[in-house]
């Protein structure tokens, strides 16, 4: 035996020796009590280098048929890794039990939430187990900055020669979609005495959630039209001398205000009742900052000033504080983030009297490499204040996520819902693959779900369109002139799915009178180079990681798999060939009265979930003010259970509110649901398969012969379950009575939302 061994070895069970045999778990609070996990260490071997045991599904599956660029050097920081661990089987099991029990109104647990550190010692890993990976982590030469509150993660930093010497793993440079990245070539190895108690580690590659928004758009209001003007895109200024696109606005288009969301999801009555969010903190998580002054110009702007609502940007921290959180910047015209604006504003627009907070940390080059989104909600969740509420608009494939990563975020989702936060995740903008917003699905299967949305304890919220442009029905739903808050909306619209491609049913049914699949066919006659082929759509589908909870299970329409299935609810998000938008007060695009000056319009399932995180805080309030919790923990339990009363249950004959509540009724017969069912349309997109590449899960309707004028002949598609076989049963997905993976249980009313959950509360 080296003596580098010999003294590692002896240290760790120094180390070891000198602990508490037993971890206890505190039962000084309600929802503890009669809950025993207690336990003893369970590295109970000396921790040798020479006998190790590999990890599995630590490195990214699709790097394995790509050639790296190159080694990255051995002396590249990478800071504040997250050792990801493992709790025992008995913790897990009474962690699950308890969850439950916070969601049932009939426990005496129900309501009843933890802290982190209350957390940390019931369903964490133990005291001694965690010495013993901290002295094995300092022993290979890397700082550890600390031991979350949850005990569940360790945060250290290194280089990429000591990730290579202690995990056995090369980190290299690769080329995905064009981009630069860096991530472990192979699964990584740890000490065998550590496995039991070892997940793996979150940050050894800088594939991260991604903003999931339309690509914004600046605009003119023109006041003879009442609709705002959009300068030319460069992908629309490349095809316009050629084809044109099946849906051409050349009046201009509209844009939404508070106002007209206010309307459609009837929010506006809770107001007149001091409901307003009041005392509600929403965070919504980012990592980049933007510039402070626009959110009051749009309270300003909207008529919002008078609710009392509050707006603060910061960098969430730890205590003690790991220095993981770094301000990102941004807080100028020229750098800030657009995301960021959507979801502040948006959250507003449905709460205006909550209290915003904007927690952004860096993910910028090697400041930290699992991603500044993460460690936002990480530190929030794990802070001494925490919010009420948490939206974050944020996601990737899990084919694009390792084990360890994907186990991070799953436990990070678990801990905020033991606390009573409310998590609100956005699903996607590309149909049935969340990771390819702005793109088009290619090179990896075309079914997925967004990573950091499908745990069990959130809730993921899809993307809706009205349907009143289509159907030739404006009139009847919004006024033609603008009132003095800039809205227009008479009452709900009937909603479709959100999708802008040829694989939009609704469209097709109205455009051609046939089915999406010759909708698309027909399309390539007038986009012979594809130009407009795109996968933009609210997404869904079911995760092959996370098993299904029993909530998902009890209402019709539920998907019969084992898997999570995204999304849970849906809101508007944007509309086929992008008619309508919601209007954001930019630095750079300031809104100014009349909208004399241009403003920046936006969409996507990234105003979605702050919307519906806006709706929670109305909810909140009112359950508060009713003598109930001001915490609800994640929504989806309650809200499957409501939608269960409303469309019936996964067996047997369907209620007469099923089809009461069809969001095609539009006013009618519709005033008492709590949501509206969208049974129209579907998220399955284009899909295309270039050359040298494979996509499955992709039905294939054609070939474009150059795509985009420079790819060479490329196959183009539809997302489908079946690659051979392309109808409603096989789309990925069509939107169905009940939940559906297009648009989950459907968008509600947000009134008789809050009466409904009152009740299911026993208030």
């Amino acid at each position: 035996m080296k003596t580098e061994h010999v003294m590692i070895s002896v240290c760790i069970a120094a180390a070891l020796a000198t602990l508490p045999s037993m971890s206890l778990a505190s039962a000084s609070n309600a929802a503890l009590a009669g809950i025993d996990t207690t336990e003893a260490p369970r590295v109970t071997q000396t921790v040798d280098n020479r006998v190790v045991s590999a990890l599995g599904n630590t490195h990214l599956s699709l790097l394995g048929k790509m050639t790296s660029a190159g080694a990255v050097a051995d002396s590249t920081p990478m800071n504040h890794m997250q050792l990801v661990l493992q709790r025992s089987a008995k913790r897990s099991a009474a962690l699950t039990k308890l969850i439950a029990a916070q969601h049932d109104p009939s426990s005496s647990k129900f309501h009843q939430w933890v802290t982190p550190s209350q957390y940390g010692q019931a369903f964490g890993v133990s005291d001694a187990d965690i010495s013993a990976v901290t002295a094995w982590l300092t022993s290979q030469g890397f700082k550890v900055n600390g031991v979350l509150p949850n005990k569940m993660q360790i945060d250290f930093s290194g280089t990429a020669g000591q990730v290579r010497q202690a995990f056995r793993t090369q980190e290299n440079h690769y080329i995905v979609n064009h981009v630069s990245h860096i991530a472990n070539d192979g699964d990584i190895s740890i000490p065998s005495a550590l496995h039991s108690v070892v997940v793996g580690v979150a940050g050894l590659n800088d594939f991260r959630p991604q903003p999931l928004h339309q690509q914004p758009q600046i605009a003119q209001f023109d006041r003879s039209t009442q609709r705002f003007k959009v300068q030319q895109s460069a992908k629309t200024a490349n095809a316009s001398s050629g084809p044109k696109p099946l849906v051409n606005f050349e009046g201009g288009v509209r844009g939404f205000a508070p106002y007209d969301m206010q309307t459609i999801y009837n929010t506006a009555p809770l107001y007149v009742q001091g409901l307003t969010g009041k005392g509600i903190n929403i965070a919504v998580v980012e990592d980049q900052d933007m510039d402070v002054s626009d959110w009051p110009n749009f309270v300003s702007q909207f008529g919002l000033g008078g609710y009392g609502g509050t707006f603060q940007q910061f960098q969430p921290q730890l205590s003690p504080s790991t220095g993981n959180c770094t301000d990102p910047g941004g807080n100028d015209p020229d750098s800030e983030s657009i995301e960021t604006v959507l979801d502040s504003e948006y959250s507003t627009a449905i709460a205006p009297g909550a209290n915003i907070w904007v927690a952004t940390c860096s993910d910028t080059g090697s400041n930290n490499f699992f991603g500044g989104v993460f460690t936002a909600a990480s530190n929030l969740i794990n802070g001494t204040s925490r919010p009420n509420i948490i939206s974050a608009s944020y996601g990737y494939g899990e084919g694009f996520t390792d084990a360890a990563s994907k186990a991070a975020i799953d436990a990070m989702w678990a801990q905020a819902d033991a606390e009573g936060i409310s998590v609100f995740v956005s699903s996607g903008d590309s149909g049935s693959n969340p990771s390819f917003n702005g793109s088009i699905i290619n090179g990896v299967p075309a079914i997925d779900a967004n990573s950091f949305g499908s745990s069990v304890n959130n809730t993921a919220v899809g993307g809706s369109d009205t349907a009143d442009v289509l159907d030739g029905t404006s009139s009847k739903y919004f006024n033609s002139t603008l009132n003095p808050v800039y809205g227009s909306a008479k009452s709900y619209v009937p909603e479709i799915t959100w999708n802008q491609s040829c694989g939009n049913t609704r469209a097709a049914k109205d455009l051609i009178g046939g089915s999406a699949l010759q909708f698309c066919k027909n399309a390539m006659i007038y986009d012979p180079y594809g130009y407009y082929v795109t996968s933009e759509s609210g997404s869904g589908g079911a995760s092959s990681v996370v098993s299904k909870p029993s909530w998902q299970r009890i209402v019709r329409g539920a998907a019969k798999d084992q898997s999570r299935d995204l999304p849970d609810v849906s809101l508007f998000a944007g509309s086929y060939g992008g008619y309508s938008w919601v209007i954001l007060c930019t630095g750079a695009s300031p809104c100014a009265p009349n909208f004399t000056t241009p403003v920046v319009l936006e969409g996507g399932t990234s105003l979605s979930s702050p919307m519906f995180a806006g709706i929670q805080a109305l909810i909140d309030q009112g359950l508060s003010s009713a003598g109930g919790s001001v915490d609800q923990g994640n929504a989806a339990p309650t809200l499957y259970e409501l939608a269960r009363n409303e469309f019936g249950g996964p067996t047997g004959s369907a209620p007469s509110t099923l089809a009461a509540c069809n969001a095609n009724n539009g006013t009618k017969g519709t005033g008492k649901c709590v949501f509206h069912n969208i049974t129209d349309g579907g998220n399955s997109t284009q899909c295309i398969e270039l050359q040298g590449e494979v996509t499955p899960d992709c039905y294939f309707y054609g070939t474009i012969q150059n795509f985009e004028g420079f790819y060479g002949p490329t196959q183009v598609g539809l997302t489908s379950s079946n690659a051979t076989k392309y109808n409603s049963t096989t789309a990925a997905y069509a939107a169905q009575a009940g939940w559906s993976g297009a648009n989950g249980l459907g968008s509600v009313n947000a009134t008789n939302l809050l009466s409904a959950w009152k009740s299911f509360n026993g208030l």
